[in-house]
């Protein structure tokens, strides 16, 4: 079976197409390469032994997405991670994010419709819960207005794929709200590599580190949590390629009860900025420069999952520790620098 992984030289990505590879998948692979690199393609060929096929262009052009669909006839489905994923960044450049992550939903799905069949999954977000009211967040917790663009994108993009699902029999999606994947594969031969400055804490911590910036910057120290800093709940990318896989095949098996389903993919454990930290210094030995400053915009106190639907339903667990994600994103470091 041919799938089409959107975005797959990425971070969370490229793990999903070695997790497919590993599983017999035959994938193909569109990215623009603006926060990623052609050069990733040879990590996930040694982990694999397999070079997926790879086409380099924007999702945005509906010319080329058009006639990607023409020349492969053959997709059984399609993961769709191509998107621009930063709150901080989302603040400044809010139009960049809607043209970015809603447009190119829209291409999508328009050739997905004249498929007979289409299976498609999506790759939502935690963010469209806003600031949960009750913790752990289930599934069913309400969707808030949007506390960024970039988490407004997601419920936008899930309300889209839902319409269309409701007048397109011929399309089965999954939304994936997942939580906040971090570390890297156990080879170190893919992991998060943001070009620039990282938006996201853990690059930031790594690079800090190895040396590559001078200090870490958490962002508030005054939130009503234990130690003051936010929660969040950090899930290793490779557990979260799993449950794309498992979402999947879900889909191509016929056992998803409709034709719109969301699942949240995390731990079930939220952990505060400083827990993060500590948890760095304890597994690479290091002490970080970090300094507590103002507040971020957009940034909400704690979010982290209820898992149980994922778990019962989709028959899917992380199973690795805190820890272990930030002994593969050290280790991913000390190759990249080295």
């Amino acid at each position: 079976m041919k799938i089409l992984v959107t975005g797959g030289l990425g971070f969370i990505g490229s793990h999903t197409v070695v997790e497919l590879q590993n599983k017999g998948y035959e994938v193909v692979i569109i990215d623009n390469c603006s926060n990623s690199s052609v050069e990733v393609l040879a990590g996930i060929t040694k982990i694999t032994n397999t070079q997926p096929e790879f086409e380099q262009f924007d999702l945005r052009d509906k010319s080329k997405v058009q006639d990607f669909f023409k020349r492969h006839t053959d997709i059984n489905g399609v993961i769709h991670f191509a998107a621009s994923k930063a709150v901080g960044e989302s603040v400044e450049n809010p139009l960049l994010y809607y043209e970015n992550n809603i447009a190119t939903l829209v291409y999508l799905l328009q050739e997905l419709q004249n498929l007979q069949i289409a299976n498609f999954i999506f790759s939502s977000s935690c963010t469209v819960y806003g600031q949960a009211d009750e913790l752990p967040i289930t599934e069913n917790a309400p969707v808030k207005p949007a506390e960024s663009p970039y988490g407004n994108t997601k419920q936008i993009g899930e309300e889209i794929i839902r319409d269309t699902c409701k007048v397109k029999t011929n399309l089965n999606a999954i939304a994936l709200r997942y939580f906040n994947p971090i570390g890297a594969h156990p080879t170190a031969e893919i992991g998060e590599l943001p070009i620039g400055v990282p938006q996201n804490l853990i690059p930031y911590i790594t690079q800090t580190a190895i040396g590559m910036r001078d200090q870490l910057s958490v962002y508030g120290d005054d939130y009503p949590t234990s130690d003051g800093t936010c929660i969040r709940d950090y899930i290793h990318v490779v557990d979260l390629a799993k449950a794309h896989v498992i979402a999947l095949q879900r889909l191509l098996e016929k056992t998803n009860l409709t034709n719109f389903e969301v699942f949240n993919v995390g731990t079930g454990t939220g952990s505060t900025v400083l827990e993060v930290i500590n948890s760095f210094e304890t597994v690479s030995d290091k002490k970080l420069n970090y300094k507590i400053v103002g507040r971020r915009e957009g940034d909400i106190t704690a979010a982290y999952a209820d898992t149980s639907n994922a778990n019962t339903e989709l028959g899917w667990k992380a199973e690795s520790s805190l820890d272990d994600a930030l002994a593969s994103a050290w280790k991913w470091e000390q190759k990249v620098r080295s």
